[in-house]
């Protein structure tokens, strides 16, 4: 089943190579080319992954400060960080997922390169068998392609079919090509492959030339195929303005920039030297993509901090327009208020001085029981009384 998925999704890149292929007649040159087209293909993930990778830079001190403010409360920790994130409007996950895409092309392109007549020319097995059978009948030397039993004849699976070696299919192409090429004149779809490229073949593992060393460019070419990859994915990795780390992740980070290119170096010297070109072209692309993508962003995302900051300024200087406006508007109501206390304690005491005008401005001479004003001035108490 898995094989079976492999084969459909080596079907574009394989079609891809092939255009390339059939357009320059180098097989160095279409992985070349086919490497580029999948960079630019690519180009949007990488630059958004970039552009995260490279906010997170910047933010770094204040994560560095959050994480030394809370070490001890690690979910208080998680939420000033996700608050300092939601105002940033930053996602740390951004960008991610594609930082794994480039393996399984890796993957599919090396099946391609390790079986180029099932996923290079997409031609079905029995052509492939078929095949195998012609170069035995003629005699050609079978060790590399095929396993042999004790008595030199094609070991057989359970199926009764011809067990390949890890590389038999390109070394039955060569074989083929070179001593019976008739054999391959009426298959529909077959692809005459020249594997040689700047005077290198490049359908060689390096280290079988290590094995047996010359002093000649054939030679000395293929081995600097894997030293160049390692070189070149080193200085990709270098280029990269990585966050700054502290203990033992910064170990493990740097690490891995020193050991993923000892393991290229180590792949690419035991599988053939189609899979290295890639791995050189990949990387230089990649260090030209990095250069080219850290002045771009590094200049715009100066000017987004710059937006940000006055939109800050701006928002804060709204804020404290709004509190002077609500402190002005609360000064007025505090007056008002006191201005109607004042008239209410005014009247008030108004009143009650009028109230105490009244009280003393009457005497008793002129007062007949409660009427403080019941006599006049010509008041004469025996003015009725008959005379005698």
């Amino acid at each position: 089943m898995f094989s079976t998925i492999g084969y459909y999704i080596c079907i574009p890149f394989a079609w891809l190579v092939r255009f390339f292929y059939e357009l320059t007649s180098s097989y160095g040159a279409a992985i070349i080319l086919f490497t580029l087209v999948i960079k630019l293909i690519m180009l949007p993930f990488q630059m958004k992954s970039k552009k995260s990778m490279l906010r997170m830079n910047r933010m770094s001190g204040k994560i560095q400060e959050i994480q030394k403010k809370y070490a001890n409360n690690q979910l208080k920790m998680q939420e000033e960080m996700q608050k300092f994130y939601q105002e940033e409007g930053f996602n740390p996950m951004s960008g991610c997922l594609w930082s794994f895409l480039p393996l399984p092309i890796l993957i599919a392109l090396y099946s391609i390169i390790r079986q180029p007549i099932t996923h290079f020319m997409m031609l079905g097995e029995d052509v492939l068998h078929k095949l195998i059978d012609a170069a035995y009948n003629a005699g050609i030397n079978m060790a590399n392609i095929v396993q042999l039993a004790e008595d030199g004849t094609m070991a057989l699976s359970s199926a009764g079919l011809p067990q390949l070696q890890p590389y038999g299919q390109i070394n039955l192409v060569n074989a083929i090509q070179t001593q019976l090429p008739d054999a391959v004149s009426g298959i529909d779809g077959w692809v005459n492959l020249n594997y040689s490229f700047l005077n290198l073949n490049l359908s060689t593992n390096p280290w079988d030339v290590v094995k047996d060393f010359s002093f000649s460019w054939a030679c000395i070419g293929l081995i600097l195929i894997p030293i160049l990859a390692g070189g070149s994915q080193l200085l990709s990795y270098i280029s990269m303005k990585q966050q700054p780390q502290q203990g033992a992740a910064a170990g493990s980070t740097k690490m891995m920039m020193y050991t993923m290119p000892l393991f290229s170096v180590y792949i690419a010297f035991i599988m053939p030297a189609a899979l290295g070109v890639y791995w050189i072209a990949q990387s230089v692309f990649s260090l030209v993509q990095e250069i080219i993508m850290n002045k771009f962003f590094t200049k715009k995302m100066e000017e987004e901090e710059a937006a940000r900051y006055e939109a800050r300024q701006a928002d804060r200087q709204k804020r404290m327009e709004e509190g002077r406006r609500q402190q002005e508007e609360q000064r007025r109501q505090a007056e008002k208020k006191q201005t109607l206390r004042e008239k209410q304690k005014a009247a008030q005491a108004a009143k009650a001085a009028k109230a105490a005008k009244a009280a003393v401005s009457t005497t008793e001479a002129g007062r007949v029981g409660n009427r403080p004003y019941a006599r006049g001035r010509a008041y004469k108490p025996d003015r009725y009384e008959e005379s005698e």
